[in-house]
């Protein structure tokens, strides 16, 4: 899951996928809360689950800990 988020966010952004880790705060990409909502939309459709957000994710790590509970 991470490779697919950092692949993910790295076209998004257009910079390299190695300059991202899961220590990688969305504040340090640029990304705030509605491009995070917009990229959990992404991901929604491109896995076909529902992604249930009830609290703040700030780094890729964190989001990629969700979205794997989430698959569970």
């Amino acid at each position: 899951m991470f490779e697919k988020i950092v692949a993910y966010l790295s076209e998004q952004l257009e910079i390299p996928a190695e300059s991202i880790t899961k220590d990688t705060t969305f504040e340090s990409l640029g990304i705030d809360s509605l491009d995070t909502v917009e990229m959990v939309m992404d991901l929604e459709a491109d896995l076909g689950v529902d992604l249930e957000m009830t609290e703040k994710v700030s780094t890729v790590g964190e989001l990629v800990d969700f979205v794997e509970s989430c698959l569970d």
